[in-house]
C-alpha cells in the first residue's frame, strides 16, 4: 500500500502571518489538527493544535499571545513523505520522530498530509479485518517452505487467504497471522493442527494424534 492511496488530498494550508487565533479557529471548524504552512508555494513549516495550546498556555515561560504569527511558533525542521513511498516507511519515520503527521510533497509541492488515523486505517485495511473473515494464529518453523506448505493445506480446503502478516517469535520460529475466507475457523483450525500446524488461534486446540 503506497502514500498516495491514504493521503489527504489538498490539505488545509496556513501562511507564516496567520494568526495563532485564526489558525485555532480553522482548526476547530475544519475538525483537524495540522496545518501545513506555505510561502511562495513552498512547505517552510508545520503547526497542530498541541503546538497551539504549548504556545499560549500561561505556564510557558514566554508565552505567545493569540495575536502573534504561526510564524513565531510552527516547526521548521518538517519530516516529509513522496506518494509513491510504502505506508510501512511512513509509519516508521513517525514512530521514530514522534509525530502525528507527514506532508506529502512532489516535486517540492505540497499535494497531500497522512496523519495516525491514516496509519491505523491502513493497518486494518492490511489486516483484511474490514472484510467478512476469520482470523488464524500460527508458529511456523522460520525455514524455506513451510508458508508455502501451510497455503497449500489451505488453498486445498479451497479456502482463500485475504491477509497475511508475520512477525518474529523465539527459538527459530515465527508468527502467522492470517485472514482467511470463511468463519469456520475452528474447524479449519483443526483440520491444521491434525496436520502437524502448531495452532496459536483459536486457543485450545486438541491435535488427533
Amino acid at each position: 500500500m503506497l502514500i498516495n492511496e491514504i493521503m489527504h488530498r489538498e490539505p488545509v494550508t496556513i501562511s507564516p502571518d496567520t494568526k495563532l487565533f485564526a489558525a485555532y479557529k480553522l482548526m476547530h471548524e475544519k475538525n483537524i489538527r495540522h496545518l501545513p504552512v506555505i510561502e511562495n508555494g513552498k512547505l517552510v513549516g508545520i503547526i497542530t493544535d498541541r503546538d497551539l495550546r504549548s504556545a499560549t498556555s500561561k505556564l510557558s515561560e514566554e508565552p505567545f499571545q493569540p495575536e502573534d504569527e504561526v510564524g513565531k511558533v510552527m516547526k521548521k525542521d518538517v519530516k516529509t513523505i513522496h506518494p509513491l513511498d510504502p505506508v510501512d516507511i511512513a509509519t516508521k519515520i513517525m514512530r521514530e520522530n514522534k509525530i502525528g503527521c507527514l506532508p506529502v510533497l512532489e516535486n517540492n509541492k505540497l499535494i497531500g498530509i497522512v496523519t495516525v488515523t491514516d496509519m491505523l486505517d491502513a493497518l486494518l485495511m492490511l489486516t483484511g479485518i474490514h472484510r467478512p473473515s476469520g482470523r488464524l494464529e500460527i508458529s511456523l518453523p522460520d525455514k524455506p517452505g513451510k508458508l508455502a506448505k501451510l497455503a497449500q493445506h489451505l488453498a486445498e480446503k479451497r479456502v482463500n487467504i485475504h491477509s497475511i502478516l508475520t512477525y518474529p517469535a523465539i527459538n527459530g520460529r515465527i508468527r502467522i497471522v492470517l485472514r482467511i475466507s470463511t468463519i469456520d475457523i475452528r474447524g479449519i483450525a483443526q483440520g491444521l493442527c491434525n496436520a502437524g500446524f502448531e495452532i496459536i488461534w483459536p486457543p485450545q486446540m486438541s491435535c488427533a494424534e
